[in-house]
């Protein structure tokens, strides 16, 4: 995932025209975030059923076909999940007969992931999906590569900024303050 640069300040909102009305739902970035994300949940919902797939199953089987075996909580990481939404994940793929969750030898706490064969043989039959979705988008392979671009360099940023203390200083102003 692309990283921001921690030296450049983010843009403090003196560009936007001082009379513009900010309570306006389709001036909102994130509503349009929200409601593309909605768009493909829906689309991959299609995709996914000949599958047996939700959409959080699928990103949780396209990270171990790429990986590999891998433990729990590196699995998280890359899916940016945490345990409590990742664990009923796994229990729902372990029951299905895609994945096995077996403690690692080296260290006891560690639960490790890995494909059965029937989640390996999986991967040809979901070739098509991500093809799929590329039509669905209706988006050029370069315009899809700077829009990911472009989402990853936003996720980064709200990352350094997630706190409150931090966006109340970008701001110049108390944060949640009344």
């Amino acid at each position: 995932m692309a990283t921001a640069n921690p030296s450049t300040q983010p843009p403090n909102g003196e560009d936007l025209p001082p009379d513009l009305d900010l309570f306006q739902l389709d001036l909102q970035v994130c509503f349009a975030v929200h409601a593309a994300a909605r768009s493909f949940d829906r689309v991959y919902r299609r995709l996914l059923q000949d599958l047996g797939l939700t959409y959080p199953q699928y990103l949780v089987m396209l990270t171990l076909w790429e990986h590999g075996d891998l433990p729990v909580k590196r699995l998280g990481e890359l899916l940016r999940l945490d345990s409590g939404t990742l664990s009923p994940l796994l229990k729902r793929l372990d029951a299905a007969g895609l994945v096995q969750r077996e403690r690692s030898p080296e260290d006891e706490r560690s639960v490790i992931v890995r494909l059965t064969a029937e989640g390996t043989a999986m991967r040809a039959a979901a070739q098509r999906v991500p093809r799929q979705i590329a039509v669905a988008s209706g988006m050029t392979a370069e315009q899809g590569r700077e829009l990911r671009t472009r989402l990853e360099q936003l996720t980064a940023t709200l990352d350094l900024f997630g706190t409150e203390a931090a966006v109340g200083e970008a701001l110049g102003e108390g944060f949640g303050e009344a």
